[in-house]
């Protein structure tokens, strides 16, 4: 596959045909619904927030409590946010 053709999907996020992420960025079943139905747009707007969520709730990405806390945020912004 070569790899300067950008994959169209349609972003589950922002309802609308998009570019596609490069590679799969999560691990599992979670990491093949982000990959096939969310946006390369859409998730850097995650990592964004992500990154708001971590410092603002603390979380401690060590501790598997906080990163199944953080997963449950991700999954819900990623697919349940009204646009």
């Amino acid at each position: 596959m070569n790899n300067n053709i950008n994959r169209i999907i349609y972003c589950q996020f922002f309802k609308k045909k998009l570019e596609g992420l490069k590679f799969q960025v999560y691990p599992g079943k979670t990491g093949k619904k982000i990959f096939n139905q969310i946006s390369k747009q859409a998730w850097e707007n995650w990592l964004n927030e992500q990154t708001k969520i971590i410092n603002e709730k603390k979380l401690n990405m060590i501790n598997e409590q906080d990163r199944n806390q953080l997963k449950k945020i991700m999954i819900n912004f990623l697919f349940s946010k009204e646009q």
